[in-house]
């Protein structure tokens, strides 16, 4: 029995936590179809947690204030996507509830519990039900309720988390969305994973491997019952701003609301910390910038993660570099560039733009974190950008700037077009904070066509797919499949028509002759008389076609 918790228990416990959510997460993110069909719940609570463990193993604390201080601090800096945002606001509240705690009583701790419940619900612009902040309220206040009246740690956290897994199996009936699809909230079980694991080091159990949780978890959403057109807003935009001006967040939060949804505002002494989802990450950017500089800058197309799960790879989220064996050149010039790239025309391209490194990958070639890492530190500038030009490789990305004393910001590009707008507009003389908006609003401009191959027969999408048909996809949308390429072309062609291009490039891959190449320009010049229309040979392997409009 145990009637106190010290810093460095609490301190443990996260760590276990963030290794349940990693043995979890992609089970947690076959569940996320809530706010989102993005199936990326798990991947952002796991990394959100890591930022918490990170800095736990960093050194020991006695007292469990500094310890869940340290913890709030790491989790609002490192905080990824809407569960990720909330979860970090739940241990805020614990950091508050526990300020000036040596150790904390089983009545302390679960008050500062319901402490963390109140931030969540105040912080979000239309707290919904039958989600995770159901579920903590739930938990926390049958933790509160027992430890009025007894105070052993082990079982309020037991009690705790059997109301809270009785929370989470009623949200499948709770939330319209949640009931469509036949699931649990993916933010709630994480959250009651989170405990589970707390109470686990607790009680000096081994935390599950992989094997054995991934099995804890039987549900699966089934995505396909979800259109990406039901997306109203398509950009999952996460900053952080260094607080400069005196005037109010709250005013942030109001112009962001109304741009988009899912709003979250929160801040602290020296920073606010956003997260948004809207159609328009250019002008929340752009506000963002009269309260302070940006340090952090995170845009997502949720449609195209939609569209995409079944393309998840997890080794570019658990690349690590195996040292620090890369030498390090010294800085000639303040920015650099490094961009991910298949083909040697797109290459050929990036580095006519002025880009300083090139990392071979792509679709099913995806470099590690040590590939990217080392392009960086060949890099001689102070400031170097990253262009991943992938989904799938944005996190390997990421973890770079964390493993050299360069500084790294990643721009989240999606696609190898959005990486070449945003070379277009490259401005060497620009401040930094005026250069990543650029950067930034350049690839918010850009929508990509991808034409390939189907490999072999499946279903996608609700869409019938036989192998050996021409494939299309837009902006990560399945558009349909057909034996014909032609008739592939013009589906493609109809989609760019709603968008009022004035720009089409054509990047034809290794497998297309440049006659075919050209002849495809022709008709895109035929489609669309009033836009710049250019051709060029990419080399890219697997799409036939890459083509933008912007």
């Amino acid at each position: 029995m145990r009637y106190y918790l010290t810093g460095q228990q609490y301190s443990n416990m996260i760590i276990c936590a963030t290794d349940t959510l990693q043995a979890n997460m992609q089970a947690i993110n076959e569940l996320n179809v809530f706010p989102v069909p993005d199936g990326d719940t798990g991947t952002n609570m796991t990394l959100t947690m890591s930022a918490a463990s990170t800095e736990m193993r960093k050194k020991e604390y006695g007292r469990i204030d500094e310890a869940a201080s340290a913890v709030a601090s790491a989790l609002l800096r490192g905080a990824r996507g809407n569960s990720g945002v909330i979860l970090s606001l739940l241990f805020r509240g614990i950091s508050k509830g526990l300020k000036g705690c040596e150790c904390a009583t089983t009545l302390e701790f679960a008050a500062a519990m319901c402490d963390g419940v109140d931030a969540a619900y105040k912080a979000l612009m239309k707290p919904t039900e039958g989600t995770i902040l159901t579920v903590s309220k739930v938990a926390s206040n049958a933790a509160l309720d027992y430890a009025k009246t007894a105070d052993d740690f082990e079982a309020m956290l037991k009690i705790a988390i059997e109301k809270g897994h009785e929370a989470l199996a009623l949200t499948v009936e709770q939330n319209p969305v949640l009931k469509r699809a036949g699931v649990v909230d993916a933010g709630a079980k994480g959250y009651v994973l989170v405990l589970d694991a707390m109470l686990a080091f607790l009680e000096g159990r081994v935390v599950a491997s992989a094997e054995e949780a991934s099995g804890e978890i039987n549900e699966k959403a089934d995505f396909s019952v979800f259109d990406t057109s039901e997306i109203e807003f398509g950009y999952c935009t996460e900053f952080i701003v260094r607080k400069e001006s005196e005037t109010s967040p709250e005013v942030l939060r109001a112009y962001l609301e109304s741009i988009g949804d899912c709003v979250v505002v929160v801040s602290d002494d020296e920073i606010i910390k956003t997260h948004v989802h809207t159609n328009e990450p250019g002008k929340a950017l752009t506000k963002a910038l009269k309260f302070g500089p940006l340090i952090t800058v995170k845009v997502e197309n949720m449609r195209e993660q939609h569209t995409g799960l079944n393309a998840e790879e997890a080794a570019s989220q658990s690349a690590e570099p195996t040292g620090d064996e890369n030498y390090i050149t010294p800085a000639e010039k303040k920015y650099g560039v490094v961009s991910v790239c298949a083909g040697s025309g797109i290459a050929d391209l990036f580095r006519d733009l002025g880009v300083d490194g090139i990392v071979t990958g792509g679709q099913t070639m995806n470099p590690s974190t040590e590939d990217i890492l080392r392009e960086i530190n060949r890099t001689a500038s102070e400031i170097v950008y990253v262009f991943p030009n992938n989904k799938n490789i944005i996190m390997a990305a990421e973890q770079c700037i964390k493993l050299t004393d360069k500084k790294v910001i990643v721009i989240p590009t999606v696609t190898t077009p959005q990486g070449i707008t945003a070379m277009l507009d490259f401005d060497s003389a620009a401040e930094e904070e005026a250069l990543t908006g650029i950067f930034m609003g350049a690839i918010g401009r850009v929508h990509t066509a991808m034409i390939t191959y189907a490999a072999r027969d499946s279903e996608y999408d609700g869409q019938q797919i036989h192998a050996g048909e021409y494939l299309g996809l837009f902006d990560g949308a399945l558009l349909g499949s057909d034996e014909s390429f032609e008739s592939l072309l013009q589906i493609v062609c109809d989609n760019i028509a709603q968008l009022d291009a004035e720009f089409i490039s054509v990047y034809y891959g290794e497998d297309v002759s440049e006659e075919d190449g050209k002849k495809t320009g022709a008709e895109m010049e035929s489609r669309f008389p009033a836009a710049d229309v250019s051709v060029v040979s990419g080399g890219q392997p697997v799409y036939y076609y890459m083509i933008s409009a912007e």
